[in-house]
Protein backbone atom coordinates (compact mmCIF):
# COMPACT_ATOMS: atom_id res chain seq x y z
CA UNK A 1 0.00 0.00 0.00
CA UNK A 2 1.43 3.56 -0.94
CA UNK A 3 2.17 6.45 2.09
CA UNK A 4 -0.53 8.33 0.36
CA UNK A 5 -3.15 5.59 0.30
CA UNK A 6 -2.45 4.71 4.19
CA UNK A 7 -2.41 8.19 5.14
CA UNK A 8 -5.94 8.35 3.63
CA UNK A 9 -7.06 5.50 5.48
CA UNK A 10 -5.72 6.39 8.41
CA UNK A 11 -7.18 10.01 8.21
CA UNK A 12 -10.87 8.01 7.66
CA UNK A 13 -10.08 6.21 10.68
CA UNK A 14 -9.28 8.76 12.58
CA UNK A 15 -13.06 10.77 11.88
CA UNK A 16 -14.80 7.17 11.68
CA UNK A 17 -14.03 6.55 15.53
CA UNK A 18 -14.69 10.35 16.25
CA UNK A 19 -17.68 10.12 14.51
CA UNK A 20 -18.86 7.11 16.27
CA UNK A 21 -17.66 8.90 19.74
CA UNK A 22 -19.67 11.96 18.92
CA UNK A 23 -23.28 9.33 18.16
CA UNK A 24 -22.46 7.72 21.92
CA UNK A 25 -22.41 11.30 23.37
CA UNK A 26 -25.52 12.72 21.85
CA UNK A 27 -27.58 9.42 22.33
CA UNK A 28 -26.38 10.44 26.31
CA UNK A 29 -24.86 6.75 26.48
CA UNK A 30 -21.26 8.00 27.77
CA UNK A 31 -18.88 11.08 27.39
CA UNK A 32 -16.91 9.72 24.49
CA UNK A 33 -15.83 12.49 22.99
CA UNK A 34 -14.73 14.12 26.47
CA UNK A 35 -12.90 11.00 27.76
CA UNK A 36 -11.18 10.64 24.19
CA UNK A 37 -10.12 14.11 24.22
CA UNK A 38 -8.45 13.98 27.80
CA UNK A 39 -6.57 10.27 26.26
CA UNK A 40 -5.11 12.64 23.87
CA UNK A 41 -4.12 15.47 25.54
CA UNK A 42 -2.65 12.90 28.40
CA UNK A 43 -0.70 10.72 25.82
CA UNK A 44 0.38 13.64 24.45
CA UNK A 45 2.24 14.99 26.90
CA UNK A 46 3.02 11.35 27.81
CA UNK A 47 4.78 10.86 24.85
CA UNK A 48 6.61 14.07 25.13
CA UNK A 49 8.18 13.30 28.60
CA UNK A 50 9.05 9.86 27.63
CA UNK A 51 11.12 11.56 24.74
CA UNK A 52 12.69 13.89 27.15
CA UNK A 53 13.70 10.94 29.43
CA UNK A 54 15.28 8.62 26.66
CA UNK A 55 16.43 11.65 24.71
CA UNK A 56 20.52 11.43 24.49
CA UNK A 57 22.63 13.98 27.16
CA UNK A 58 24.52 16.19 24.27
CA UNK A 59 21.05 16.97 23.23
CA UNK A 60 19.40 17.38 26.93
CA UNK A 61 22.58 19.63 28.40
CA UNK A 62 21.95 22.27 25.74
CA UNK A 63 20.26 24.92 27.15
CA UNK A 64 18.95 26.22 24.11
CA UNK A 65 16.96 22.92 23.16
CA UNK A 66 16.16 23.29 26.64
CA UNK A 67 14.00 26.26 26.18
CA UNK A 68 12.38 24.94 23.46
CA UNK A 69 11.17 21.77 24.89
CA UNK A 70 10.04 23.50 27.91
CA UNK A 71 7.86 25.55 25.76
CA UNK A 72 6.42 22.75 23.68
CA UNK A 73 6.13 21.03 26.88
CA UNK A 74 4.00 24.01 27.95
CA UNK A 75 1.98 23.92 24.91
CA UNK A 76 0.97 20.80 24.93
CA UNK A 77 -0.44 21.37 28.75
CA UNK A 78 -2.40 24.29 27.28
CA UNK A 79 -3.69 21.83 24.80
CA UNK A 80 -4.63 19.20 27.50
CA UNK A 81 -6.59 22.25 29.36
CA UNK A 82 -8.23 23.23 25.98
CA UNK A 83 -9.42 19.47 25.31
CA UNK A 84 -10.67 19.45 28.94
CA UNK A 85 -12.81 22.08 27.95
CA UNK A 86 -13.65 21.59 23.82
CA UNK A 87 -14.23 17.90 25.11
CA UNK A 88 -17.76 19.11 26.29
CA UNK A 89 -18.17 20.14 22.56
CA UNK A 90 -18.40 16.83 20.37
CA UNK A 91 -19.33 18.99 17.24
CA UNK A 92 -16.54 21.42 17.32
CA UNK A 93 -13.91 18.44 17.67
CA UNK A 94 -15.13 16.56 15.31
CA UNK A 95 -15.27 19.70 12.93
CA UNK A 96 -11.97 20.14 13.95
CA UNK A 97 -10.59 16.94 13.24
CA UNK A 98 -12.08 16.67 9.69
CA UNK A 99 -10.58 20.08 8.81
CA UNK A 100 -7.34 18.96 9.83
CA UNK A 101 -7.31 15.37 8.91
CA UNK A 102 -8.25 16.56 5.15
CA UNK A 103 -6.10 19.55 5.10
CA UNK A 104 -3.05 17.18 5.66
CA UNK A 105 -4.07 14.86 3.34
CA UNK A 106 -4.43 17.38 0.77
CA UNK A 107 -1.31 18.75 1.30
CA UNK A 108 0.36 15.42 1.86
CA UNK A 109 -1.14 14.47 -2.05
CA UNK A 110 -0.30 17.74 -3.64
CA UNK A 111 3.09 18.00 -2.16
CA UNK A 112 4.03 14.61 -3.54
CA UNK A 113 2.32 14.86 -7.04
CA UNK A 114 3.12 18.49 -7.68
CA UNK A 115 6.51 18.97 -5.37
CA UNK A 116 7.76 22.77 -6.48
CA UNK A 117 9.81 24.49 -3.52
CA UNK A 118 9.90 23.17 0.11
CA UNK A 119 8.35 24.33 2.97
CA UNK A 120 10.80 24.32 5.72
CA UNK A 121 13.09 21.42 4.32
CA UNK A 122 15.56 21.52 7.47
CA UNK A 123 12.93 20.73 9.43
CA UNK A 124 10.40 18.83 6.92
CA UNK A 125 12.09 17.89 3.65
CA UNK A 126 8.84 16.42 1.84
CA UNK A 127 6.38 19.91 2.93
CA UNK A 128 6.05 22.42 -0.24
CA UNK A 129 4.57 25.46 -0.43
CA UNK A 130 2.48 23.82 -3.30
CA UNK A 131 1.40 21.05 -0.46
CA UNK A 132 -0.12 24.02 2.14
CA UNK A 133 -1.95 25.68 -0.40
CA UNK A 134 -3.74 22.98 -1.90
CA UNK A 135 -4.52 21.46 2.03
CA UNK A 136 -5.77 24.71 2.85
CA UNK A 137 -8.29 24.63 0.08
CA UNK A 138 -9.05 21.20 0.82
CA UNK A 139 -9.79 21.82 4.69
CA UNK A 140 -11.74 25.17 3.66
CA UNK A 141 -14.22 22.85 1.61
CA UNK A 142 -14.47 20.41 4.21
CA UNK A 143 -15.33 22.98 6.69
CA UNK A 144 -17.72 24.94 4.24
CA UNK A 145 -19.01 21.13 3.94
CA UNK A 146 -19.06 20.51 7.40
CA UNK A 147 -21.16 23.49 8.24
CA UNK A 148 -23.92 22.84 5.49
CA UNK A 149 -24.20 19.39 6.49
CA UNK A 150 -24.83 20.12 9.95
CA UNK A 151 -26.50 23.59 9.65
CA UNK A 152 -28.58 22.79 6.12
CA UNK A 153 -27.13 25.83 4.53
CA UNK A 154 -24.18 27.68 3.39
CA UNK A 155 -22.47 29.29 6.21
CA UNK A 156 -20.10 32.09 5.22
CA UNK A 157 -17.81 31.88 8.56
CA UNK A 158 -16.78 28.36 7.89
CA UNK A 159 -14.88 29.69 4.71
CA UNK A 160 -12.59 31.16 7.30
CA UNK A 161 -12.81 28.42 10.17
CA UNK A 162 -11.50 26.09 7.18
CA UNK A 163 -8.58 28.53 6.24
CA UNK A 164 -7.61 29.42 9.91
CA UNK A 165 -7.98 25.63 11.00
CA UNK A 166 -5.98 24.14 8.01
CA UNK A 167 -3.18 27.37 8.01
CA UNK A 168 -2.41 26.53 11.96
CA UNK A 169 -2.69 22.41 11.36
CA UNK A 170 0.13 22.39 9.21
CA UNK A 171 2.52 24.69 11.35
CA UNK A 172 1.60 22.73 13.91
CA UNK A 173 2.89 19.39 12.39
CA UNK A 174 5.94 21.62 11.22
CA UNK A 175 6.56 22.70 15.27
CA UNK A 176 6.40 18.94 15.98
CA UNK A 177 8.84 18.11 13.16
CA UNK A 178 11.13 20.79 14.29
CA UNK A 179 11.14 18.98 17.65
CA UNK A 180 11.93 15.34 16.48
CA UNK A 181 14.78 16.72 14.77
CA UNK A 182 15.90 18.66 17.99
CA UNK A 183 15.54 14.91 19.92
CA UNK A 184 17.29 13.03 16.74
CA UNK A 185 14.37 10.63 16.40
CA UNK A 186 11.46 9.82 13.88
CA UNK A 187 8.19 9.62 15.41
CA UNK A 188 7.38 10.58 19.63
CA UNK A 189 6.15 6.80 19.69
CA UNK A 190 5.80 3.66 18.58
CA UNK A 191 2.38 2.93 20.11
CA UNK A 192 0.64 3.27 16.46
CA UNK A 193 3.45 0.88 14.81
CA UNK A 194 4.84 2.71 11.42
CA UNK A 195 1.76 5.34 11.95
CA UNK A 196 3.91 6.63 15.25
CA UNK A 197 2.61 7.92 18.22
CA UNK A 198 -0.47 9.93 19.65
CA UNK A 199 1.52 12.84 19.03
CA UNK A 200 2.69 11.80 15.48
CA UNK A 201 -1.41 11.68 14.83
CA UNK A 202 -2.29 14.78 16.78
CA UNK A 203 0.20 17.21 15.75
CA UNK A 204 -1.93 19.29 13.54
CA UNK A 205 -3.95 20.60 16.70
CA UNK A 206 -1.34 22.10 18.82
CA UNK A 207 -2.10 25.39 17.93
CA UNK A 208 -6.01 25.04 16.71
CA UNK A 209 -7.36 23.89 19.87
CA UNK A 210 -5.98 26.76 22.37
CA UNK A 211 -7.12 29.61 19.73
CA UNK A 212 -10.42 27.75 19.43
CA UNK A 213 -11.10 27.53 23.02
CA UNK A 214 -9.36 31.36 23.24
CA UNK A 215 -12.59 32.32 21.41
CA UNK A 216 -15.02 30.54 22.64
CA UNK A 217 -13.92 31.81 26.27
Amino acid sequence: MSETANRILVALGLIGVAFLATLIEYNGIFHAIYWLCLIVGAGMIFEFLRCLWHAPRDVMFNLKNLVIFLAFLGLLGLDFVSLMTLGHRAMIIFMVLVIVSVADVGAWLCGRVIGGDKLWEKVSEHKTWSGQIFGIICGTIAAILYGYLTLKTFVPQMVWIGISVSLLSQYGDLTASFIKRKLKIKDFSNLLGKHGGITDRFDGWIYVLPIIWAVLA
